[in-house]
This record gives structure tokens, sequence and C-alpha cells, in this order.
């Protein structure tokens, strides 16, 4: 299952201009021209002074599993952060963000209509302003349960309420046992 933080990262990561370096050297040669030495490479990745300069020298290519995922996720975080926020900014201007999900989906509504949650896939392009929200909870930490919450307070007034034009009654959407969940831009 993909997490909401995730999906709206890898979102993100789809607008590079060029991808970011794959092998263990050289995104090791790529973090120490950012952050300009070895040892604070080292200290951040907590490892060795010498084993960065090992990476870097092109003696060492294949990194512990628990080492590649957090030297990965360094760079990814550095890598091309105009392109990210520039693409960001766009998502919550103007273009806004498509979300996909497959999970249980229900809504509160007056006694005599079908309110029962049912699995649903649902492919809808959200307005910018819910993108904007997303990111900025995002951006300020906020866990699964509040992301989980714009979404579904997005999906209530453009799936389900068609932006004002029916089901203007429902109160709230449930939106639970989430089988995937994915953005784009």
């Amino acid at each position: 299952m993909s997490t909401f933080g995730d999906g709206l990262d890898k979102a993100v990561q789809k607008a590079f201009t060029r991808p970011a370096p794959k092998s263990a050297p050289a995104q090791m040669r790529y973090l120490v021209k950012q952050l300009k030495s070895t040892r604070a490479v080292a200290r951040m990745l907590r490892i060795s002074q010498r084993t960065v300069e090992r990476y870097v020298k092109d003696q060492i290519k294949k990194p512990r599993p628990d080492l590649a995922a957090r030297l990965d996720a360094e760079v990814k975080k550095r890598w091309q952060p105009q392109i990210r926020a520039r693409a960001r900014q766009r998502a919550a201007t103007t273009d806004g963000i498509v979300i996909d999900t497959r999970a249980r989906i229900g809504y509160t509504a007056p006694i005599g209509s079908t309110d029962d949650a049912r699995l649903r896939h649902l492919t809808v392009a959200l307005p910018p302003r819910y993108a904007a929200r997303l990111f900025d909870a995002r951006q300020a930490g906020a866990d699964e349960q509040q992301m989980q919450r714009i979404a579904a307070e997005a999906l209530k007034e453009v799936y389900f309420q068609d932006d004002g034009r029916r089901a203007g009654d429902l109160e709230e959407i449930r939106f639970t046992d989430i089988g995937h969940v994915e953005f784009d831009l």
C-alpha cells in the first residue's frame, strides 16, 4: 500500500527533467558535491568518512540495503529542487492533481439513501486548492489520517457532489481500507 506522502513525492519526482543518479558511487559523488565534504556526507549517512571516500573512488559499488535506502532518499531529497518546487507550485495554483485510489469509500447522508461503504476504484482530478492543501500538509509533517481527511473532503466535493451540482446534503466521507493511492501532476 502506498502512503499519501510517498504518493505525493513520487508524483513530484515525475517532473524531474533528468533522472537522479542510480549507482551508489554516482549518488555518493553527488552528495559530496552538494555537501562540499566527505565528512559531512559520512555524518549524514552514519558511515565512516573512509567508506564515503571509497565509494567516490569506485572502490565500493554495492551498499548494504539499509545504506542504499538512506543514500537514495538523501539524493532524491536534494535532486532538482527548483523543478520540484515549480511542479508543486503549478499543481497548487493552476493544474491541480489527479488522485487514483482503490479504497472502501462511503458517506454519511440523510436517512433513506444508500450510504454503505463499498470498494471503489476512482481516478479523479482534484482542483488546485486541494493540491495546495495536500502539499502544505505534507510539508508540515501531517500524518496519514490528516492527509486522508483532505483527500476525502476533495473526493466528496469533486466526485460525490460534482462541485455542488448534486448530493448537497452529504455530511462526511469515510475513506478506509486503502488498497492503493497514487497521485499525478
